[in-house]
Formats: structure tokens, C-alpha cells, sequence
């Protein structure tokens, strides 16, 4: 297990650049100015998850030398999370047009897959199904879902590091539960880089994430959870039981805008939590509802699955159930007359 100094020592330290890192956005002006699609109404700073990128990053190489992290799982990690930061990196200082944005993201989630050695058998109902090259395909599609869907999530304050943190506690918890330890220190990292960056980013924030940061903990979590599967198979259905809120907002929007035939790769304020954040007209009680969902509704549900209480896919079903509602309520990738500007929280 990680101790507790460590844990300590990576939230002081994503803290801290956190701090440097708004400092120097301020001094480059690189803000984040709003417009009629934003749910801010100050500039702000932005790119400030480079934090939990460095901090997550030098956390590997430590438990790689002293923790005995598998050198597969550290290259499939650091290498394709690494990509995608260097990528929204240059897109958060610039632009980088959306079709090089796509091939890079299929790059990096291809290179960890391979570290992974691929998509492992997925349990359900009892019985072990190899996917083949189908699953393969499959895995490849999740990663770069899973890493364009936050985001597309990380769009009010605080949300994204709620997400990742309570997710990140909650793996942690079961893996434990499942006695899958090797998995527990790395994902207690990436909680811990997130906090220190929550710090500054928590309603109402004083530097935003940027692409850097949310591409990377989508991709991130990603590969955590397709590393979990090849210990325990339920695990795979823990983690999109944990992720549920993300991956239900995210999915139906896209879908909903699909039908359209919107453009989805342009920016909106379509998703449920963007109308729920107008509604309220603060984010504040968006990102605690979400907190309160992954401790209270999304958590049990999944330890369930990981104590052979209730089969994956049943588990799975129930649990998106009322996010599906709850996402269709908020409006979910209905259209917004762009001109509508509501005053948030960070006026």
C-alpha cells in the first residue's frame, strides 16, 4: 500500500503548480475569455491540470523504482496520458485543428492498449467472453471516448476533479474489496494530484483545467479501469458504474446532437449539467449533486458488483437508469438558443 506521506507530498505538489501555473497563465495572459457557449462570465485562467499531469507523472516513476508498478502498466500510463496532455497542451496555447486532435487520440490510446496487452475477456452473467478483435476495436473506441467525453464534461467548476477523485477513492475501495491491491497506489496518486489541484479550481475557480489536464485523466482512468479487468473481471463493470454520471451526460448529448446533425466537435451548452448550472444559476450544487450521486447511489451499487451481490451488466442497468432520467430532466442535447446567457456563480 501507498502511505500516507506520499499521498501528502503529491497534493502539496499538484497545490503548488497549480499555483505557479495560474501565476504564469496570468502573466501570458492565456485566459479563458467567456462567450455565449461558456458557463463562466470571468476570464480565467486556464491549463491549470498540467498540475495534476507532472504530479501524476513524477508519481509513477516513484511507485515504478520503489512500489514495483509493472513496466507495462507504467508505459501504457505515462506514455499514452502523456501524449494527450502534450497534445491539449499545444491545443490550450494554440489550436490544433480537431481531425490532428482525433488522430492523436486514437495514437495514444493505440500505444497503451498495446501495453495492456489489449482488451481482457469480459465477465458477465457468469461466463468469460473473449471479444477478439471486435473488443479490440471496442477498447480502442472506449479509450478515446472515455478521454474527449471529459472533456467535453470539464465545462463547470470543480466538476472534473470531483468526478475523478471520488471516482479514483471508489476504484480504490473496491480493488481493495476485490483483493486487487497492485491497482490501489497508483489510482490513490492520481486522486491525491487531483485534490491538489481542486484546491484552486473548486467553486468558484481561480484557474480552469484545460484540455491538457481533462484529456488526460479521461484517458487515464481509461486505462486504469481496462487494468483492473485483466485482475478481476467485474472490475471492468465497477469502474462504468463509477463513471456513470460522465459517460451518461456525455453519451446522450452526443447522440442527441448527432440527430441534429450538429457539428459535436464544436463547442455547446447542451449538457445536462450545463442547463442544470443555468438552472441554479451557480455550479457549486452541480458539482456537490454529482459528489453526492457517486457516494450514495453510484459507489453501493458497485461494490455490489465487486462483493457478487448483483451481475455487472444488471448492475450496469440499474444504475444508469436514473442518471438516463436525471440527464433527459436537465435537458440533455437539446439546443439552446446560443444568444441566452445566464449569470453564474463566478460573477
Amino acid at each position: 500500500m501507498i502511505s500516507l506521506i506520499t499521498i501528502a507530498v503529491a497534493v502539496l505538489l499538484a497545490c503548488s503548480l497549480t499555483a505557479l501555473l495560474r501565476r504564469y497563465a496570468l502573466a501570458k495572459s492565456l485566459l479563458d475569455i467567456p462567450n455565449a457557449r461558456s458557463s463562466h462570465t470571468l476570464p480565467t485562467p486556464r491549463g491549470g491540470g498540467v498540475a495534476i499531469v507532472v504530479t501524476f507523472l513524477l508519481g509513477l516513476v516513484a511507485l515504478y523504482r520503489w512500489q514495483g508498478l509493472p513496466l507495462p502498466l507504467f508505459l501504457a500510463l505515462a506514455g499514452g496520458g502523456g501524449g494527450v496532455a502534450l497534445l491539449g497542451f499545444l491545443d490550450d496555447h494554440g489550436h490544433v485543428a480537431a481531425r490532428w486532435r482525433l488522430l492523436g487520440h486514437f495514437l495514444a490510446a493505440a500505444w497503451s492498449l498495446y501495453w495492456l496487452g489489449g482488451l481482457p475477456p469480459i465477465l458477465a452473467f457468469g461466463t468469460s467472453w473473449d471479444m477478439g478483435l471486435v473488443g479490440q476495436g471496442g477498447a480502442l473506441l472506449y479509450l478515446v471516448w472515455l478521454l474527449n467525453l471529459y472533456n467535453f464534461m470539464d465545462g463547470i467548476d470543480g466538476i472534473a476533479g470531483v468526478e475523478a477523485i471520488s471516482v479514483c477513492l471508489g476504484a480504490a475501495l473496491l480493488s481493495q474489496l476485490s483483493g486487487a491491491t497492485e491497482l490501489v497506489p497508483a489510482v490513490l496518486v492520481l486522486a491525491a494530484a487531483c485534490s491538489g489541484f481542486l484546491f484552486w479550481n473548486f467553486p468558484p475557480a481561480k484557474i480552469f483545467m484545460g484540455d491538457a489536464g481533462s484529456g488526460f485523466l479521461g484517458i487515464t482512468l481509461g486505462v486504469l479501469s481496462l487494468q483492473a479487468t485483466w485482475v478481476d473481471g467485474d472490475l471492468l463493470w465497477c469502474w462504468l458504474i463509477l463513471l456513470g454520471v460522465f459517460i451518461v451526460d456525455a453519451t446522450l448529448t452526443l447522440l442527441r446532437r448527432l440527430l441534429r446533425g450538429e457539428k459535436v466537435y464544436e463547442a455547446h451548452r447542451s449538457h445536462a449539467y450545463q442547463f442544470a448550472a443555468r438552472l441554479f444559476n451557480r455550479h457549486l450544487p452541480v458539482t456537490l449533486g454529482v459528489l453526492l450521486i457517486n457516494l450514495f447511489w453510484l459507489l453501493p451499487i458497485a461494490a455490489s458488483v465487486a462483493l457478487d451481490q448483483l451481475s455487472g451488466p444488471l448492475a450496469l442497468a440499474l444504475a444508469y437508469a436514473p442518471l438516463i432520467a436525471l440527464a433527459i430532466k436537465y435537458r440533455a442535447g437539446l439546443a439552446e438558443p446560443i444568444e441566452h446567457v445566464v449569470r453564474t456563480s463566478s460573477e
